[in-house]
């Protein structure tokens, strides 16, 4: 029986992954910081990885508090990671990250910065590393990184993105953990849409018909489509309307800031 790790197991893409994985044939480690893990502190992670023959990463690192370094809170998780795959001997890594985080039009932003080189401490040495890149997520249409909540309204940066179901990233990564390492694959949803537009669907969908005002975004690229998968990308899954039709929706916040 194989034995899979999934890090980052509560979040989006890891609990679909988990459930995913999960067979008669493969025996699944959900390693989470509510499950006893610290990736930033080590704290239980050696442990939770003793015997697993493959690792997924689909974590999304928090630091502890408003004045810690994300890029020094990302690099610490990372070598965390690497170290405790390597001291257990874990056959192989499968890495979950963004496509299009290192374009240099991003070299200004902290979490670009720190993600990218969370990439290459990663992929440097020791446990034969499988990269899976992402575009946003059809579920990015609520992130509260571009998205913002009122009783009355909901305001929308101007992001222009082409995205792509968390159930398909996660059955992809499903296979990159079951599949011998390989060179990094790039992935995205089938069709280029604004922001505002996706919230704007996904609200209506929910019966929500609060006014969706569009904001600037933070970096004119953003709206230029700087994030857009680039050429050779796989495009799979589905479009924005079918994901609306046959994917469960959780209500989005109702208040400013909530997240």
């Amino acid at each position: 029986m194989a034995k899979i790790a999934t890090i980052g197991a509560t979040g989006t893409a890891g609990s679909r992954v988990a459930a995913k994985l999960k067979s008669p044939d493969v025996s699944v480690v959900e390693i989470a910081r509510s499950h006893g893990v610290d990736l930033i502190s080590g704290e239980g992670l050696a442990e939770a990885l003793e015997g697993v023959d493959v690792a997924i990463d689909a974590s999304n690192v928090i630091p502890p508090d408003d004045s810690a370094d994300i890029e020094e809170t990302l690099a610490t998780a990372a070598r965390n990671v690497l170290g405790a795959c390597a001291s257990q001997q874990v056959g192989q890594l499968a890495l979950l990250t963004i496509s299009g985080i290192d374009n240099p039009v991003f070299d200004n932003f902290p979490y670009c910065r720190a993600t990218t080189a969370q990439e290459q401490i990663l992929r440097s040495n020791g446990v034969p590393c499988t990269m899976v890149k992402s575009t946003q997520w059809h579920e990015f249409a609520t992130n509260p990184a571009a998205v913002s909540f009122d009783d009355d309204e909901v305001v929308v940066q101007d992001w222009l993105i082409q995205p792509i179901a968390a159930d398909t990233v996660a059955d992809v990564l499903a296979v990159a953990a079951t599949s011998a390492p390989g060179i990094p694959c790039t992935i995205t949803g089938p069709e280029v849409v604004r922001l505002p537009e996706l919230t704007t669907k996904l609200l209506r969908r929910q019966g929500d018909n609060r006014a969706v005002r569009v904001a600037p975004a933070p970096l004119a690229a953003l709206a230029d489509g700087a994030l857009l998968a680039p050429d050779g990308a796989g495009v799979i899954g589905s479009d924005v309307d079918t994901w609306l039709q046959t994917a469960h929706h959780t209500n989005v916040h109702t208040k400013k800031g909530t997240s």
